[in-house]
């Protein structure tokens, strides 16, 4: 099998594998319907049902100095990406290569990511699931890899995301 196809498979097994424990609907109706709305504080994203409750994601979020906040949109979704580390990561971990292929153990995006539009951020898988619940990145929100797909499955290109503190 080929690497894409391995990767493909993984991503399958992961769509079929269902719900993670961690995952769970709250009350929520302080946003639209379909949004995401993360809380750096909680390090939780919500994405708001609209009938009062949102599915509650556990998340890692950017380490205090690396955090932003505000709205901003979803403006690509992809499956198993590669990973070219932004330059202020490169900076600080100069030993890193240019480019870490999809599928990779060592791709810190894990099994999808959504982009941001605005920056260089976006709301993705991981290879350190012990950093979910922490302030681990450099701006991104990270997802257990089960978590992010079936968040992947639920959004559109377009969608809002508020990040808030």
């Amino acid at each position: 099998m080929s690497r894409r196809g391995s990767v493909v498979f993984a991503v399958a097994a992961l769509l079929a594998a269902g719900s993670a424990s961690a995952r769970e609907v709250v009350p929520f109706d302080a946003a639209s319907a379909g949004s995401i709305v993360i809380s750096v504080s909680q390090r939780k994203l919500y994405l708001v049902n609209g009938d009062g409750t949102a599915i509650r994601y556990p998340v890692a979020v950017g380490k205090p100095g690396k955090q932003w906040f505000g709205t901003v949109r979803i403006d690509g979704k992809y499956v198993a990406p590669a990973w070219s580390p932004p330059s202020d990561v490169k900076r600080d971990n100069p030993r890193l290569p240019n480019l870490i292929a999809g599928g990779s153990p060592h791709n810190p995006m894990g099994a999808a990511a959504m982009t941001l539009a605005g920056g260089q951020y976006a709301i993705h898988g991981t290879n350190r699931p012990s950093s979910i619940g922490t302030w681990a990145s450099y701006g991104c929100i990270r997802m257990y890899n089960q978590d992010v797909v079936d968040l992947y499955q639920r959004v559109d290109v377009g969608t809002s995301v508020t990040m808030m503190h």
